[in-house]
């Protein structure tokens, strides 16, 4: 079975699953899918910085990250509560120093493996459990589809047009098979996709769906791009195996971690 088949298979399986969890699952049981995509995006990221011989506590960050999607989600039940995602995040953070004091050997890592770990908080817990607070919003799951629409529309455009039409490298001292032809194409598919869906699923005005069918296209490929920046730095090709063509969970939600927070922030205020 060749890579863009089973990518197609795996692709359509995730569709499935993601629609359901959206539009089926109560608050409580999305919150959990949200806790085991942000989990298995961190442990994959820690075993990423383990391949630079880094020292992580890879299962205080992989904890501390699904943690912050469950504390969002209490907040938005118990407004008494709805302090706890800074006061964890800031707990968390001055624990990943604590830890350090910890250990035996004479490492030269503290501060890169201290970092490294506060770094993935935001990047991965944080960022992605904004997923939580958009499915609470008015509307919340047209919402959260739009966005995933979106967003993945300008991956599969700048996959497919990239394929068949680029020729001049984006980046290749990060990713050599992204092409400027690609990343033209797929902005403008997720044009397309923001304007044709989004009058059905937000009601938004024509001026909004441009704005954020550029802005969320942009953002997620700048997402793709930071992550296969890491992963170059690591020494690997994809942050793990088990989703068929696609890699690992960083792999499949890393286009998503900035569009998230902006949408939900640009849903907010305008």
């Amino acid at each position: 079975m060749n890579n863009f088949l089973r990518r197609t298979i795996v692709s359509l399986i995730l569709i499935g699953f993601v629609a359901t969890a959206v539009y089926l699952f109560p608050g409580w049981l999305f919150c959990l899918v949200i806790v085991l995509f942000v989990a298995l995006g961190q442990f994959e990221f820690f075993r990423l910085v383990e391949n630079r011989k880094i020292f992580v506590y890879k299962y205080f960050g992989t904890l501390v990250g699904g943690l912050i999607p469950v504390v969002i989600f209490l907040g938005n039940g118990l407004p008494e509560l709805k302090n706890l995602e800074p006061l964890l995040i800031v707990a968390a953070s001055l624990l990943a120093f604590t830890l350090q004091f910890t250990r035996r050997d004479n490492a030269h890592d503290h501060l890169i493996s201290t970092a490294l770990t506060v770094f993935s908080f935001f990047y991965i817990g944080w960022f992605f459990s904004f997923f939580v607070k958009l499915r609470f919003l008015e509307n919340g799951a047209n919402l959260v589809i739009f966005l995933i629409l979106v967003t993945k529309s300008a991956d599969v455009g700048a996959y497919l047009l990239g394929s068949r039409f680029g020729r001049t490298e984006l980046i290749p001292r990060i990713s050599p098979k992204k092409t400027k032809e690609g990343t033209l194409g797929g902005i403008l598919v997720s044009l397309v996709i923001a304007v044709l869906a989004g009058r059905y699923l937000t009601g938004f005005s024509f001026s909004h769906l441009f704005v954020l069918g550029i802005m969320l296209a942009t953002l997620g490929q700048i997402g793709d791009l930071a992550e296969s920046l890491i992963k170059r730095d690591c020494g690997a090709k994809d942050s793990g195996s088990y989703l068929g063509g696609i890699g690992g969970v960083l792999d499949l939600i890393d286009s998503l971690l900035f569009t998230v927070p902006v949408f939900y922030f640009y849903v907010k205020t305008f």
